[in-house]
């Protein structure tokens, strides 16, 4: 699958961030950018808009919460081709970001066995690398049926 399952996630993920499955997806990922992705791995950029900021002007951690569930799927759909569904997610919020301040993710795949894969997300500023975030997930095929509906790419 590899190369073909990398070139549909990045279908996906840009098709996703133009053309959202709800309104809320459309707000949390609209400007998104994949600057490099191959098997099990992507790196994207991103502009906070001031439409996802708080009062403060500092990017909501729910529209933070919602990228790096979409861009850590898009990753792990990229190793095994397959939409799976979150079973344990965890984020560490160590730092805020700034309305129009520029963001890069990254999404590495660390594990996989049987149904399961586990992906790391990682949140760092561009401009200085700094880590804002760093999301843990576990996810699992074949649990759609059971939970309802599941987001295609």
């Amino acid at each position: 699958m590899g190369d073909d399952a990398v070139t549909i996630s990045n279908r996906g993920l840009e098709r996703l961030s133009k053309n959202p499955h709800s309104r809320l997806e459309g707000l949390t990922i609209d400007g998104l950018r994949i600057v490099e992705s191959r098997k099990g791995f992507i790196r994207c950029h991103f502009t906070v808009p001031n439409r996802i900021s708080d009062g403060d002007g500092n990017w909501h951690v729910g529209a933070m919460a919602m990228m790096i569930d979409v861009v850590g799927a898009a990753a792990i759909f990229s190793l095994v081709g397959q939409v799976k569904v979150s079973v344990d997610f965890t984020i560490s919020f160590i730092s805020s970001a700034k309305s129009q301040e520029e963001i890069e993710l990254e999404a590495k795949v660390v594990g996989e066995k049987g149904k399961l894969a586990s992906v790391v997300t990682e949140v760092r500023r561009r401009s200085n690398g700094e880590l804002i975030a760093l999301g843990k997930q576990w996810m699992m095929a074949g649990l759609a049926e059971h939970v309802g509906k599941v987001s295609k790419l």
